[in-house]
């Protein structure tokens, strides 16, 4: 409570009380009953309201921030009070631990990435269960336990999984994805020594920058190796498009299929003549990520065959589209991530 004094004293915003880490059923060497739990939370949200008197200011009573167990959550949804947390916070690392020398062969599995959504969907059906108004958080989520995995978890590879979880996780309506870390241990998105940033800091400056916050279902029939997630493009009409190649071999020519009933449908195709079935007229905007030299475990990314290093004084290099006829298919190189942003497709809830 001091705590919380001191900020309000000081003017301090806060958006948020996280309470709890990694005290549900599935937890790290200790635990506490759900029941308990949810009745601790509700003391929590009391003291919130009591001391910040303002409801458009009010920071939110985010919980139980744990690793998912359905009975636990069940029981801690159903002692606490609907209105009480704000958001339901729970942690990602689904390919444990960071010493497992099978590390970069998952990384580049699509059916051990299937794995988790199951995660996602359970937590998203709790969560529309018992606490509608509330949001299903990722509150932290690394890959990696203990500091994520030397060699991977700061190279290009650790892209395949971390845009991956981002497409999932908004797929299932969570509406915050918090990355362990900004700097830290081998999963942060700066370079521990010298703050220069890795190569996820770029895909995902781009995920910031392109990806609007309105999810789009879309399919992809041909190869389980191609990940494809679509949202309406951020501030500006059209749709973006992020596209995860795990193969080392295979590239993919895509096209794209416009269907009724706000659903999309991707195909690819590595015949010479696709089969058109969305006719653009505006060049597309894409952005090729490919690591150097195709060393999937190297540090260095590069974007549109551009290496992407901080200037001289440290800024964040110049991220430019390619633009691209929109009569061609998109190419998805081998082991590459690709955003594309196309302005004139014309998906209804983007309008």
């Amino acid at each position: 409570m001091d705590f919380m004094k001191y900020t309000i004293s000081k003017g301090y915003k806060v958006d948020s009380y996280e309470f709890g880490h990694q005290l549900s059923r599935a937890g790290m060497g200790a635990s506490i009953e759900a029941e308990q739990y949810g009745k601790d939370i509700v003391v929590l949200k009391n003291l919130v309201k009591e001391l910040h008197l303002d409801p458009k200011t009010q920071p939110k009573a985010l919980s139980p921030s744990g690793y998912y167990d359905e009975k636990w959550f069940n029981s801690f949804l159903e002692v606490s009070r609907q209105e009480v947390v704000d958001g339901v916070t729970h942690h990602i690392y689904n390919i444990r631990p960071g010493d497992d020398p099978n590390m970069i062969t998952k990384i580049q599995d699509p059916s051990y990435l299937n794995q988790v959504a199951q995660t996602y969907k359970g937590v998203l059906n709790i969560v529309n269960k018992f606490k509608p108004q509330s949001r299903a958080w990722v509150f932290k989520s690394g890959r990696a336990l203990h500091g994520g995995a030397k060699d991977v978890s700061q190279t290009f590879a650790n892209g395949f999984w971390y845009f991956d979880q981002l497409g999932m996780a908004s797929t299932y309506n969570h509406k915050v994805f918090c990355r362990q870390t900004l700097i830290g241990g081998n999963y942060a998105l700066l370079n521990t020594t010298t703050s220069i940033p890795n190569p996820d800091y770029y895909g995902v400056l781009l995920w910031h920058r392109l990806m609007g916050s309105t999810v789009l279902a879309v399919t992809q029939e041909f190869n389980q190796n191609l990940r494809v997630y679509a949202h309406c493009a951020k501030k500006k009409l059209g749709i973006s498009i992020i596209f995860i190649n795990l193969s080392k071999d295979s590239s993919f020519n895509v096209t794209l299929s416009n269907y009724e009933h706000q659903s999309r449908n991707l195909r690819t195709t590595n015949v010479a003549k696709p089969n058109y079935e969305f006719r653009g007229y505006q060049n597309r905007e894409e952005y090729h990520l490919a690591a150097l030299a195709g060393n999937i475990q190297g540090q260095i990314v590069l974007l549109n065959d551009i290496q992407m290093v901080p200037t001289k004084t440290f800024d964040i290099p110049a991220i430019e589209p390619k633009l691209v006829n929109a009569s061609t298919p998109i190419s998805v190189a081998a082991h590459s991530i690709v955003y594309v942003t196309i302005r004139d497709f014309q998906a209804p809830l983007c309008a």
